[in-house]
């Protein structure tokens, strides 16, 4: 048994601590690769002739309700007609 196995400090179980701490940060460095992966995936769609920040919309837009994506698009035709765009 670990001198801090069971552990406690100011009241913090010592080990419950450190596990957490070490999980968060496995997570960032996964997500920290993930985010190197995406990347990676619009730089394929640019090399592609595809538009990135268009793709990047779709994106968006996947993850809204139908409801909510057919407002803001009524909304910005509104818009684009006052402005006459």
């Amino acid at each position: 048994m670990s001198e801090t196995e069971g552990a406690t400090v100011g009241g913090v179980a010592v080990d419950r601590l450190r596990s957490i701490i070490d999980r968060v940060e496995r997570l960032e460095e996964e997500r920290k690769a993930l985010g190197a992966d995406i990347r990676d995936v619009f730089q394929e769609a640019k090399s592609a002739g595809f538009d990135v920040r268009v793709g990047k919309q779709l994106i968006k837009l996947r993850k809204q309700e139908p409801a909510e994506v057919e407002e803001q698009e009524t909304l910005l035709d509104i818009y684009r007609r006052a402005l006459e765009l």
